[in-house]
């Protein structure tokens, strides 16, 4: 006798958490083109990817198309390095830059996420959106908030 397939009811009680993510939004004083620039060639961006003053980013590979991977190695002054990790999804030059996003946290590495980089152009300079969304918590999205501001805060220094 055959057996019939279990099908799930639609009133399973299954309920599925929605990840935090978090939005920045950050008006630069330089066209898109430079912003762009500054995000996807290796040489720039280890002028201003960093989280706080002691720290130095001490590795970039980059292979900016879609499908292409990249990895960043960030020495900070206490001596620690934070490794991250991805794909980037979508590449539109001067508009759009999307990204998956793995820390390596003390050789583990952590849950993947995804970041969108917009630029728009916006008077004099551009108005940049930064969306990191697929957070593994709450936690890790406050962390994620203060190391991103502080991050584009370097970048607003380093394109002025």
């Amino acid at each position: 006798m055959a057996q019939a397939a279990v099908q799930p009811r639609s009133n399973d009680n299954v309920q599925l958490r929605a990840r935090p993510s978090l939005t920045i939004k950050r008006n630069l004083k330089a066209p898109p083109a430079k912003i762009f620039a500054a995000w996807t060639d290796p040489a720039k961006l280890q002028k201003w990817f960093l989280p706080d003053a002691d720290s130095e980013v001490s590795h970039v590979d980059f292979d900016v198309r879609e499908g292409g991977r990249y990895s960043i190695t960030i020495r900070r002054g206490d001596g620690e390095h934070k490794h991250v990790s991805g794909v980037f999804r979508e590449v539109l030059p001067n508009e759009k830059l999307s990204f998956t996003w793995a820390g390596d946290c003390g050789g583990t590495k952590g849950p993947e996420s995804l970041v969108t980089v917009l630029i728009k152009p916006d008077g004099p300079g551009s108005l940049l959106t930064l969306i990191h969304e697929q957070i593994a918590d709450e936690t890790a999205r406050d962390g994620f908030n203060r190391g991103w501001t502080s991050v584009l805060g370097s970048l607003a220094t380093y394109l002025s």
